[in-house]
């Protein structure tokens, strides 16, 4: 599977150690930088772009990296098509794959070591989606919603 990641100063040491487990695990990991360590460098030009390419290649997924994971994710979903899950167990890793169909995983690199973060990753990329009515039409809600900004309607008696 093509994997595209993304990583600022916070998340480089774990995506370089992910670029090769990627490679290792018969995936073909994509590096969207950080290229090199820089302590002041911004994660919006590395995430966006990792987060456009996934988008723009169905059937690919991505991750984002970061100190907490948080603004990454926040970038990450800013790209029309992304749906990031910012994961920091192995249930969150399952489940946004299974129940949300995410195609970008968000780590926090100082969040976790670099086997705990690699396990998240093997869980996101293992799990399908369910492809479950009830979640099927929860994300359908949404992309409506990011590309008309109309909101869904509210249940009955709601």
């Amino acid at each position: 599977m093509r994997v595209f990641l993304g990583s600022d100063h916070a998340g480089f040491e774990l995506k370089e150690h992910l670029v090769s487990w990627l490679r290792a695990n018969g995936h073909e990991p994509v590096d969207c930088g950080a290229f090199e360590y820089d302590a002041v460098d911004d994660y919006p030009p590395f995430v966006l772009r990792a987060a456009e390419r996934t988008a723009a290649e169905p059937g690919t997924l991505g991750i984002v990296l970061g100190g907490s994971g948080n603004g990454e994710a926040i970038a990450a979903n800013k790209v029309r098509g992304v749906r990031a899950a910012l994961v920091w167990n192995e249930d969150t890793a399952t489940l946004a794959r299974q129940h949300n169909d995410a195609n970008v995983i968000s780590l926090g690199a100082r969040q976790h070591d670099a086997a705990t973060a690699t396990r998240f990753v093997e869980l996101f990329l293992g799990t399908p989606y369910s492809g479950e009515p009830r979640h099927t039409r929860r994300i359908e809600m949404l992309g409506e919603y990011e590309t008309s900004g109309k909101l869904p309607p509210l249940p009955s008696g709601g």
